[in-house]
Order: structure tokens, then C-alpha cells, then sequence
């Protein structure tokens, strides 16, 4: 295997091994709801007047997908939505109260899991950040170009 293979690869079984620890607590934490919808809810948490668009951009699903997973957090009473009187066309989401403590919950789980990696972190120099990020930066770059020829434009908002 040469060195693009193990990056590659070194990069899927670290992302798969994290998404296995954290699955077990997040799945207890987070009971009854999925992935997508607890991502959605940190997006709209996190960015003022989320709209479809944009969280079909950020999480690289489809429109009608958001609309699906939009339509059930706000059955569960976990978002609602809203317009501005200047644009009665755009429905835009914020959160609920009980979507904030969803929201809580998943950021205090994000914070648990990063004291519990903190000492690896801890043994990385500045300059083996500095390289990493330089890597990560322009291979999606690389990748937003491949998804636009595809006709999809993931940072247009």
C-alpha cells in the first residue's frame, strides 16, 4: 500500500473508530433520535436563519431530505419555523426550547469525547497542526471541486 492509500485509509478507519466509540453514548444520550436530525439541530443552532438551502448545503443531503427531517423535528417540537415580514417566500428554522436541550446534550457529549482524546492532542507540535490542517484544507478544496462538476455547489449561500 503506498502513502495516498494509507491516508485514505488511515483517515476512514479514524473516522470509523470515532463514529463506534461515540455511537453507544450518543445513541443512549440521544435516544429516539437520529444522526441527520441532531445534526440539523447543532446547524441551526449554530447559523441565524437556516433555511433548506443552506442545511442541504452544510450536510450534503438533498433539499427534499432536509424537508423530511425538518417537517419530523418540528412534530417532535424540537424546531419551528419562522419568516421575516421583508420575505414572506422563505420559511427559516430555529430552535425550541426542548431543541435546546437536545442541542445541550449533544454538544456536552462532543465535549466529553474530546477531553477523552485531549491527551493525544496534547502530543501534536504546531507544526504538525499547521501541516495537517494545510492537508485537510486543500484536499477539500479538491473535493468541492469534484462535487460542483457534479452540478452541486456546497458553499454558495
Amino acid at each position: 500500500m503506498n502513502k495516498e492509500e494509507q491516508v485514505r485509509v488511515g483517515f476512514r478507519d479514524l473516522f470509523n473508530k470515532m463514529v463506534w466509540l461515540n455511537k453507544f453514548k450518543m445513541e443512549d444520550r440521544l435516544k429516539g433520535y437520529k444522526p441527520s436530525e441532531v445534526h440539523c439541530i447543532e446547524y441551526i443552532e449554530r447559523n441565524i436563519d437556516s433555511n433548506v438551502t443552506k442545511l442541504a448545503e452544510s450536510l450534503y443531503m438533498t433539499s427534499g431530505a432536509i424537508s423530511k427531517i425538518t417537517k419530523k423535528l418540528i412534530k417532535k417540537g424540537l424546531i419551528e419555523s419562522y419568516q421575516k415580514p421583508e420575505n414572506k417566500k422563505e420559511i427559516y428554522f430555529r430552535l425550541t426550547e426542548q431543541g435546546k436541550v437536545t442541542y445541550k446534550i449533544h454538544e456536552e457529549l462532543h465535549k466529553e469525547f474530546e477531553e477523552r482524546d485531549k491527551a493525544i492532542f496534547e502530543q501534536v507540535t504546531e507544526e504538525q497542526f499547521d501541516s495537517m490542517l494545510s492537508f485537510i484544507e486543500k484536499y477539500s478544496r479538491h473535493l468541492d471541486t469534484e462535487i460542483k462538476k457534479q452540478g452541486v455547489d456546497v458553499n454558495s449561500e
